[in-house]
C-alpha cells in the first residue's frame, strides 16, 4: 500500500482499552501511501522533513515539523514525502473499534505532481 521506500514502526499497539494505534512512519523522498480512509479517523503529527497530505478533490498541503493534521472518519486521503525531502510523521489511528484502515487505489504520479 506504498509507493517508494517506507518504514513503519508500531509505537503503541491497538487494544480494547484505548482503541488507538500509534505508528511512526518514515518516507524516503517521493514515497507515499495509497489513497485510503480510516473508519475511526486519524491524527498526523509531522516530526521531520517535508511531507504532503491530500484529501480527495482538494489541493496538496505541505507539512513541516510540528504540523498536525486531524482527519475525520472516512475521509479519503493520502500522505507521504515531498519529492526532494524525506518525511517522518506519527500517525494516531483513533476509534479503532470502528476499523483501522481501508486501502484504496495507488496515488498516480500525475496526482502526486
Amino acid at each position: 500500500y506504498f509507493t517508494g521506500n517506507t518504514w513503519v514502526q508500531y509505537l503503541v499497539p491497538n487494544d480494547d482499552t484505548f482503541n488507538t494505534l500509534v505508528l511512526s512512519v518514515v518516507f524516503e523522498p517521493g514515497a507515499r501511501n495509497y489513497w485510503h480512509t480510516h473508519p475511526g479517523g486519524q491524527i498526523l503529527i509531522a516530526i521531520e522533513g517535508t511531507g504532503y497530505y491530500q484529501e480527495k478533490d482538494k489541493p496538496i498541503q505541505l507539512l513541516h515539523k510540528g504540523d498536525v493534521v486531524t482527519i475525520s472518519p472516512n475521509v479519503e486521503h493520502w500522505h507521504g514525502a515531498s519529492p526532494d525531502s524525506a518525511f517522518t510523521h506519527i500517525a494516531i489511528n483513533t476509534n479503532t473499534h470502528r476499523g483501522i484502515v481501508n486501502w484504496l487505489q495507488e496515488v498516480s504520479d500525475e496526482e502526486y505532481r
